[in-house]
């Protein structure tokens, strides 16, 4: 039985990725009046049964800057970024959120691209699951098979970008958050190295700043061409220039081979029949794949989950003096709670813990010293079902049930390394299995070249096919 739910047709939008859809505005074959047009009708198309998307702005949309290169292309914004005069929810109901004053930075960063922001999209509360599931409210579902999850953090964006009701859309990721969705909607998700784009507020505000944006897409050259405008815009003297990567590049790489997570997960078989095709194409195209080792330990593990405690900890405590009087900590939900409770138990540990996860980035370039790229599954396991995930699961089930799913992409968060997912095979059931390769900081453009070679090779699969 087929299950998938799309909106693709042949309407202004058609099957045009954001770099066609912008060339066929250009030659002024289409409007941008069009182009929203039919994203309203897509999204009550499949919102019915998909329910990623938290604000519908098409009739009242903010426009980009016409002069750059996306100029006029649709998309939407995640429910944590600011936008000027629109409300930001961070996927909770612990508050009544306000129109925001200011866009943030990479609101600007959108807008300089030429992108016409037509809304926003559902997240969990805070970003802190890895599925879009609510303790009271209809879950995010998967495109390719609603009784399955979208992944999270930006799980709205990538279930409409999926089923093609925009052609890229706003993410971003603190541990896993791009990749993650990106990888259970068949989708192109990359986080960049941190400083590549603007500094995200939430980031800013950490001990160490896990969360880069970005966006998920369906084509490389969609993601390539975004932050390519992006850096050009934003030059961040720290890092190489990046600029246009527009194909594969013909040198040689030394590619690292990772199937054993660092959370000791087991991969399934489906997971790593795809991670071991994609080695065994890269070697095809002349790429050195050889067996590669993260060195962090499972040490790395706990102390991931007492900062991810943390976190959940400063919305807990500090909810009121981010969101105002309307604030209420206890309408969070039950992770939300679990993890901070988690937190004030190992509140001694914090000066060990922040310490040590400060030293992995050198770790992470010591890697990188043996290979160029590394080749990873990006989670253990394919989509679980609805509900495996949800707030209202029991804590320490569903901490270890995440811990066993998010098991290969926290470690480029932590080092501030770029790490894209790309949707390289699929179950028999037909859900998307992703790849995960991993750079050293700054160095986007050899996972871009990567990224274009594969795709060329093993063209990604389309829903509506």
């Amino acid at each position: 039985m087929d299950r998938r739910v799309h909106a693709f047709t042949d309407d202004a939008l058609g099957d045009d990725d954001a770099v066609a859809l912008a060339e066929r505005l250009r030659r002024r074959e289409v409007a941008p009046a069009e182009l929203r047009a039919a994203v309203a009708a897509r999204a009550a198309r499949v919102e019915p049964h998909l329910h990623g998307l938290a604000l519908d702005r098409t009739a009242d949309p903010v426009t980009g800057d016409t002069g750059g290169p996306l100029a006029g292309v649709p998309t939407l914004v995640k429910d944590n970024v600011e936008v000027r005069g629109w409300p930001a929810g961070h996927g909770t109901r612990a508050f009544v959120p306000a129109p925001s004053r200011e866009h943030a930075e990479v609101t600007r960063q959108l807008l300089a691209a030429g992108l016409d922001l037509v809304g926003t999209t559902r997240m969990p509360e805070y970003g802190l699951n890895a599925s879009t599931e609510f303790a009271d409210a209809e879950p995010t579902r998967n495109p390719w098979d609603p009784r399955f999850s979208a992944g999270a953090s930006s799980g709205g964006a990538a279930a409409l970008v999926a089923a093609g009701v925009v052609p890229l859309a706003h993410a971003n990721d603190g541990g896993g958050s791009i990749r993650i969705p990106a990888a259970a909607c068949g989708l192109v998700g990359l986080k960049p190295s941190r400083g590549r784009l603007a500094p995200n507020a939430t980031g800013a505000r950490m001990p160490i700043d896990l969360v880069a944006d970005g966006v998920v897409s369906r084509s490389v050259r969609d993601t390539a061409v975004f932050l390519g405008a992006a850096d050009r815009g934003r030059r961040n003297p720290a890092l190489p220039p990046l600029g246009l990567v527009e194909g594969p590049a013909r040198r040689r790489l030394r590619v690292g081979l990772l199937l054993e997570s660092p959370t000791g997960a087991a991969v399934d078989a489906d997971t790593r029949e795809t991670v071991t095709a994609v080695a065994e194409l890269l070697a095809k195209q002349g790429h050195e794949v050889s067996e590669a080792v993260t060195g962090v330990g499972t040490r790395f593990v706990d102390d991931f989950l007492d900062y991810w405690g943390l976190l959940a900890f400063s919305v807990v405590t500090g909810g009121r003096l981010l969101h105002g009087r309307t604030f209420d900590p206890h309408r969070l939900d039950g992770l939300t709670h679990g993890l901070a409770d988690h937190y004030r138990r190992a509140l001694a540990r914090t000066p060990v813990f922040l310490h040590r996860l400060r030293r992995v980035a050198a770790t992470h370039a010591e890697l990188f010293t043996r290979h160029d790229v590394l080749l990873s599954p990006v989670l253990a396991h394919t989509p679980p079902e609805v509900g495996w995930l949800a707030p209202t699961v029991p804590m320490e089930q569903l901490t270890a049930r995440l811990l066993d799913y998010v098991a290969f992409t926290p470690l480029a968060n932590v080092a501030g390394a770029p790490a894209v997912a790309l949707p390289a095979g699929a179950t028999a059931g037909g859900l998307p299995v992703g790849v995960h390769l991993e750079g050293t900081v700054g160095d986007e453009r050899t996972l871009l070249e990567l990224a274009y070679a594969i795709e060329a090779d093993r063209p990604w699969r389309r829903i509506r096919d």
